[in-house]
């Protein structure tokens, strides 16, 4: 791969406009070339903290009804394209520049809230898995293999659970990286159905019961625990995936 070549491409990676070959030919060129992946990381982190939660701002609903009286009347003029931007300014001179910038975009048809966006991303962290043939860095069905394997490469100590005599095996784990940061991933499985499972500190401490969501087809369920985040995804049908994660606390 040239690196030249490839490092233009990774902006459209990042919002997932590559088609499939494309990207997956990137993502392995991602894997060997240290200096690629660090651009990539970067853009990832910059998107996401550009979505956090905290930017976001719930526009009043008198000034959301203004802007949109202002769009629509605008539309039905000659010039359809000229739109009154300093009537949106002049109801919302109290708005700071960002939140304005909030206001009019980040609460947009399919921009999400940052749990909705971390969901896809932990998605996406699975598939990507399976795609590449990724599953584990290292590959044990002994907990006190894969304990000690991530001491080094995490600024925390991940738990693991043995629960192979329940049904549900350890396979290995491995890195990967969710939220600007690199977090633990273990791997089990339950009758050939891998279960991935995210781990990485909380960055604020808030309890959180077991949360099920689906993302491109597949079950997820986030709780928090022992000052830890926790993801568990997987094509599991969702009781056995629940009673999964009932049996990691």
């Amino acid at each position: 791969m040239n690196c030249q070549e490839e490092s233009r491409l990774i902006d459209a990676y990042a919002d997932g406009e590559l088609e499939l070959v494309r990207a997956l030919e990137l993502e392995k060129h991602l894997e060997t070339c240290p200096s690629c992946s660090r651009a990539h990381e970067s853009l990832k982190a910059l998107k996401l903290a550009m979505k956090a939660s905290e930017l976001y701002v719930t526009a009043p609903l008198a000034l959301r009804r203004n802007i949109l009286k202002s769009i629509d009347g605008q539309t039905r003029v000659s010039k359809p394209w000229t739109i009154a931007w300093w009537q949106i300014f002049r109801v919302a001179i109290p708005v700071t520049g960002v939140v304005l910038v909030a206001l009019l975009l980040v609460r947009a048809p399919g921009g999400g809230s940052a749990e909705e966006l971390l969901a896809q991303e932990v998605a996406s962290a699975h598939v990507r898995s399976l795609m590449l043939e990724h599953k584990t860095d290292v590959a044990s069905s002994d907990k006190h293999t894969v304990k000690p394997w991530f001491q080094g490469k995490l600024d925390f100590s991940p738990p693991v659970t043995d629960l192979a005599e329940r049904g549900y095996p350890l396979v290995g784990g491995r890195l990967d990286y969710l939220q600007g940061r690199p977090v633990a991933a273990l791997v089990y499985e339950r009758r050939q159905h891998l279960i991935n499972v995210f781990i990485w500190p909380v960055s604020r401490e808030a309890a959180l019961s077991n949360q099920f969501s689906v993302r491109q087809g597949y079950n997820l369920i986030h709780w928090n625990a022992s000052g830890m985040n926790f993801w568990a995804v997987s094509d599991l049908n969702r009781t056995d995936l629940a009673s999964f994660v009932e049996m990691m606390k």
